[in-house]
């Protein structure tokens, strides 16, 4: 399955921007995704109260209900994270993605982890996935607690975003006899993971190529040659994402039709440079931005 991980738009007084939201999703529920990914590292997730998250949620849920929605729910303290959970999925979250908290990187222990996550998931009313992000947090989740975590009936998957071939490998053959899923956090090793036991993708990139990640994903499981659309999808994947971060993303966004707008300070607007080198990137792939 792929989802899609949504940005959040703002206006240019860096308020929510419900209308425009709406609009975005009117182009993105005719592109097949399985669901969406909403307040996730793409959309802004630190820089919303719990009002606007829930806010969020409840206009992606009425404004395209056949989507599952996967939501954003992670703070950096287990009780905090509990209360977001129990209020986001009140709002029509149908899972939780929880990252890993890291502010206190010394004290993150495999026990800490395991009874940060355990704790969420035994008080969750929806299904919990685990969001390993170590270019955001600083920190890989622990092989090992994401093994035994996975046994947790109420944990049912991992996004891994760190690109890691040989540790997502590693989580599938640790975990293959139970029923828990792997999602690629990223198009530009969509291939890669899936050879080695991952089933699904979340990706930026499915913002603006939505179409394209979807038929790779296809492809991959129809078994057929997909070697260069992969390679395609690498540049401007990396370009929305690690290269250009958020404010690309929505660079982008605004050049196809979608809303993209500012992103909440301090994240500052591409300058002309980025925005030069960003466009050429994505005219490769046939998106020519001004």
């Amino acid at each position: 399955a792929v989802v899609s991980t949504q940005s959040t738009g703002f206006d240019s007084g860096e308020e929510l921007c419900l209308d425009k939201l709406r609009h975005n999703i009117g182009i993105w529920k005719s592109i097949p995704f399985k669901g969406y990914t909403v307040l996730g590292s793409n959309g802004e997730f630190q820089y919303l109260t719990l009002e606007e998250k829930v806010k969020v949620v409840e206009t992606f849920k009425a404004e395209d209900p056949d989507k599952k929605v996967i939501v954003g729910a992670g703070h950096e303290s287990t009780k905090i994270t509990k209360d977001y959970v129990r209020e986001l999925s009140k709002a029509g979250g149908d899972f939780a993605l929880i990252y890993t908290p890291c502010f206190y990187k010394g004290s993150m222990s495999v026990r800490a982890f395991l009874k940060h996550y355990s704790d969420i998931a035994d008080s969750s009313p929806i299904p919990v996935i685990l969001y390993n992000v170590p270019a955001n947090t600083g920190l890989d989740l622990p092989i090992d607690a994401v093994v035994e975590l996975a046994k947790h009936k109420n944990i049912i998957g991992v996004k891994e975003s760190g690109g890691n071939v040989v540790r997502i490998g590693s989580i599938a053959y640790k975990t293959k006899h139970l029923d828990f899923q792997i999602l690629a956090g990223s198009a530009s090793f969509m291939l890669a993971s899936y050879s080695v036991g991952a089933v699904g993708t979340v990706a930026a990139l499915a913002n603006v190529m939505g179409d394209e990640v979807c038929k790779l994903h296809d492809m991959i499981h129809a078994g057929k040659q997909c070697l260069e659309l992969q390679h395609q999808l690498i540049a401007p994947n990396n370009a929305v994402t690690a290269t250009f971060g958020v404010a690309g993303l929505k660079f982008v966004c605004d050049n196809v039709g979608l809303y993209g707008g500012p992103c909440r300070s301090p994240i500052q607007p591409l300058d002309d440079t980025q925005k030069k080198n960003l466009s050429a990137i994505m005219a490769e792939v046939g998106i020519h931005c001004k």
